[in-house]
């Protein structure tokens, strides 16, 4: 026994003692000293450049900081306006990195704006990484440098350069006026990277689609040059050649179906592809286009739950004033999600691309100015939003205010909706509604059911939980019960003339469930007495909100107000 309990003494004395070296390594943190104070100040050297420097590195870092809410554009519900920063040494194709910038100095938005700040770029080689330098072309800086003010200052350059950049937005239409496909248009936007570059040619997925035997499957190709601020077209190796103005610009070796080089476009220019098919180029400036009546919009997610903390927004509220390549319409629209906000940020993505897209037909716009009547386009349009929307588990209620003008001061407006964000309007002194409510305590709602075959009982008031029988999205609820429907109400169309005094509220039902209309419609009116500004739409939509939260609203609540009243009507630059 003697023996064993000897080795047994030793082995715990070892335990121990390895116990106590484990405890002093961790104490004092010898890896520490691996490190040495140049090391450290190099790594705090990167980080600290600024976003932007020349080619010298020398611009100063910024002094003032304004902090940007993450995601902004859609919780907060309104999107007036949107600026990219992009590498100017690429086309910025791919998202690198998106995050909040808090070196910025931003210009403050008014009430219901909304900044997105995205960092994209598109390296062929490597990807940008979180601090690394986006190094600007000093060709650009001395062009910019030339055109500032006598007293600019370096640490206000980046300042410049955002603005310079957002100043440059470009919409490119494209239309079709000879050939088999004559009366096609596509319409791109020189800040929206994910549809660029976009290809004319025969076959899917070619982006402008053309019926002509002539043309090849994948024709010709036209992006936004970043670095010149132009549109580019290029031929694709095709068989028959492109011609600009007609001028070939294909490969001199046809038969070697290598590309051509890149040629600058300009507004008017003539794209002639094979013998037939000729294309016509518009190109605007996007801060060319002013709203031709007062947009005001203001949103707050309002209620509070047990414990003081505010309900998640899932208002979403935004505008598109033309619509590309439409000068003559545009939209407005509310969007109240439920089981989240991504069935709303989704529609209210898709509305506008989808409307422009069916009004590019030819045919179908004509139809809409000649008959004043756009419930077949409205139809259609909330046809194919909910066949593009991939939401299972949420969903969202829509209302959508079309409105387009005539040319001579005359302006037209329809609304669509499922769910109860509701629209009303008010001309020459008469109450209209333009929306249904689809609630399941609704008498219409409840007959509509009854006709599927299927009526409701009597105190029946949700159908898995949720109030509503119409909606977007919540695909997997409508796949378990066929009384669900994204089938909209159309309203009729209102005509507003100059002498008509009208204007128009669209809310969700936070704004709603406290306030009548005819008292939304008497504030309205106080207002217009009170104040007569350019920023009269504005003041009154916060107006509007204001009241709800004042009357202790339980909802997330959005207000968007229109007012073509001729006395209040001005002009604002909206950049989409």
């Amino acid at each position: 026994m003697g023996p064993m309990l000897q080795t047994i003494l030793t082995v715990l004395l070892l335990l121990m003692l390895l116990l106590i070296v484990i405890f002093l390594f961790f104490l004092f943190k010898p890896w520490r000293f691996f490190f040495s104070p140049r090391f450290l100040s190099s790594i705090k050297g990167e980080l600290e450049r600024p976003l932007f420097v020349g080619d010298e590195g020398d611009a100063s870092s910024f002094n003032q900081c304004n902090e940007l809410p993450r995601d902004y554009d859609l919780e907060g519900a309104c999107y007036p306006s949107e600026v990219h920063f992009r590498s100017p040494r690429t086309h910025g194709q791919g998202l690198v990195h998106k995050q909040r910038l808090q070196t910025l100095n931003m210009p403050q938005p008014h009430a219901g704006d909304t900044l997105v700040v995205d960092v994209i770029s598109d390296h062929s080689s490597e990807d940008l990484d979180v601090g690394q330098t986006l190094k600007l072309p000093s060709s650009h800086l001395a062009q910019i440098q030339k055109h500032a003010p006598p007293n600019f200052q370096n640490d206000r350059l980046e300042d410049f350069v955002q603005r310079d950049i957002s100043d440059q937005r470009s919409c490119l239409t494209l239309e079709v006026i000879s050939g088999p496909s004559r009366g096609l248009r596509y319409s791109v936007e020189s800040t929206n990277p994910s549809r660029l570059p976009l290809t004319l040619g025969r076959v899917s997925p070619s982006d402008l689609l053309m019926k002509d035997s002539e043309v090849s499957g994948k024709h010709a190709m036209i992006n936004w040059n970043l670095d010149k601020m132009k549109w580019e077209l290029v031929d694709m190796g095709s068989l028959n050649g492109t011609l600009l103005n007609s001028k070939p610009i294909n490969h001199q070796d046809t038969g070697s179906r290598n590309w051509g080089n890149p040629m600058n476009l300009t507004n008017g220019d003539i794209i002639t592809l094979g013998t037939t098919s000729k294309v016509m180029v518009h190109i605007t400036s996007q801060t060319q286009h002013h709203i031709p009546f007062g947009v005001g919009m203001a949103s707050d997610p309002m209620a509070m739950r047990r414990g003081g903390k505010k309900f998640t927004m899932e208002d979403v509220c935004y505008y598109q004033w033309p619509l590309p390549g439409l000068d003559q319409f545009g939209i407005f629209g509310i969007c109240d999600g439920h089981g989240g906000d991504g069935a709303a940020k989704s529609a209210s993505k898709l509305f506008p691309e989808v409307i422009a897209s069916i009004l590019s037909d030819s045919l179908k716009r004509e139809r809409v100015l000649s008959l004043c009547d756009a419930s077949d386009v409205l139809r259609e349009a909330f046809s194919q939003t909910e066949a593009h929307m991939n939401n299972y588990y949420e969903g969202c209620t829509a209302t959508v205010l079309l409105v387009w003008t005539d040319g001579d001061e005359n302006f037209f407006a329809q609304c669509a909706n499922v769910g109860d964000s509701t629209c009303i309007m008010s001309v020459n002194g008469k109450q209209i509604k333009m929306s249904e409510d689809h609630k399941l305590t609704n008498y219409s709602e409840r007959l509509r059911i009854e006709e599927t075959g299927e009526p409701l009982k009597d105190e029946e008031t949700r159908l898995y939980g949720i109030n509503l029988a119409r909606m977007l999205g919540d695909k997997f609820l409508k796949q378990q019960d066929s009384r669900f429907s994204s089938e909209p109400y159309i309203s009729q169309v209102v005509h507003i003339d100059q002498a008509s005094n009208a204007f128009a509220i669209l809310a969700s039902d936070g704004l709603w469930d406290v306030i009548s209309v005819k008292k939304a419609i008497q504030l309205v009116l106080q207002m217009r007495e009170r104040c007569y500004s350019e920023n009269t739409a504005e003041k009154t939509a916060s107006l509007l909100l204001n009241e709800a939260k004042t009357l202790r609203t339980k909802d997330n609540t959005s207000v968007i107000f229109l007012d073509f009243d001729t006395l209040n009507r001005f002009s604002c630059k909206v950049e989409s």
